[in-house]
């Protein structure tokens, strides 16, 4: 592991992800903030964004109408729980299903207004709420179709939460949500988390991959994309990237990193010893929150 000397270091190790400019490809995301699959995907987009993120921009597609809403007016919640307990085992991203038991989404199409809301405020800014907003569903089972909770989010993430709550209720949102509604049925998605790749020749068709596969099949697609074989960028110090996400997974450091979840819990074992971070112990794998207080002041 790479020494660390401070949040001096942090913007040069991540500047890669969102200032290289004229970045060659576009990858649509189409997600579902309450589909486990989107969540069990989390630690390849973040191993996909530090080694390649020079190379090509995210933009995340709400794509949760098609999935969700007809979903849980289908199926019981008994199934719902389920599946979200098999993914939670299999991936390592706590995926909690009691939600449906407890505090059932009554109205999912909530949770996806509030992204686009969000977004409003900025790119980055969608992106960081829609990941807490995962967090709180699928770790702690926080019903995220309440107002409430969909405002806290945005003040956690450090959001104006007046501006969040206006937009909530705006056209502008509602219409954002529908763009990215019909962007999901041109495309003919029909299958959540579908990633879709385009490079600059707008004449190329793009390449679409529908479902969870392992990370090498998306690098394969990025070169397929460039017509060359591009060279990952350095992984930061660990300490590094805990800083910069805040709150990760033991699954997704794993992914990041090329290591056993129990090579992370050595690892981390000595970051928790100088109080750098705080262990969450989730349904299913374990968390970890990085501490902004140094020990030693």
């Amino acid at each position: 592991m790479q020494n660390y000397r401070g949040e001096k270091e942090l913007a040069h190790f991540f500047s890669h992800c969102h200032n290289h400019p004229d970045k060659p490809i576009e990858i649509y995301m189409f997600v579902d903030p309450l589909c486990p699959e989107c969540w069990a995907l989390e630690p390849i987009i973040k191993k996909l964004q530090i080694e390649y993120g020079r190379l090509f921009s995210l933009k995340y597609i709400v794509s949760g109408k098609l999935a969700t809403l007809n979903m849980t007016k289908k199926q019981r919640p008994e199934k719902l729980a389920h599946t979200w307990e098999k993914t939670g085992k299999r991936t390592g991203m706590s995926c909690d299903g009691k939600v449906w038991f407890n505090s059932p989404i009554s109205t999912p199409y909530a949770a996806s207004l509030a992204i686009k809301s969000a977004e409003l405020q900025g790119k980055r800014a969608g992106a960081r709420y829609l990941r807490k907003l995962q967090e709180l569903l699928f770790i702690e089972s926080v019903n995220v179709s309440s107002e409430n909770v969909l405002i806290n989010i945005a003040k956690n993430v450090q959001l104006d939460a007046e501006e969040f709550k206006k937009d909530l209720h705006s056209s502008c949102s509602a219409k954002a949500l529908q763009c990215d509604l019909k962007i999901t049925s041109e495309m003919d998605v029909h299958e959540i988390p579908t990633l879709a790749f385009f490079n600059q020749n707008v004449d190329e068709e793009g390449i679409k991959i529908s479902g969870y596969y392992p990370y090498e099949v998306y690098v394969d697609v990025l070169r397929e994309m460039l017509g060359a074989i591009p060279k990952p960028s350095q992984t930061p110090p660990l300490e590094a990237f805990i800083q910069y996400y805040k709150f990760v997974a033991s699954s997704e450091i794993a992914a990041v990193y090329n290591l056993s979840i129990q090579e992370v819990e050595k690892e981390m074992k000595k970051l928790l010893l100088c109080k750098r971070v705080e262990r969450i112990q989730a349904k299913h794998g374990t968390f970890w929150r990085f501490l902004d207080e140094r020990s030693d002041k």
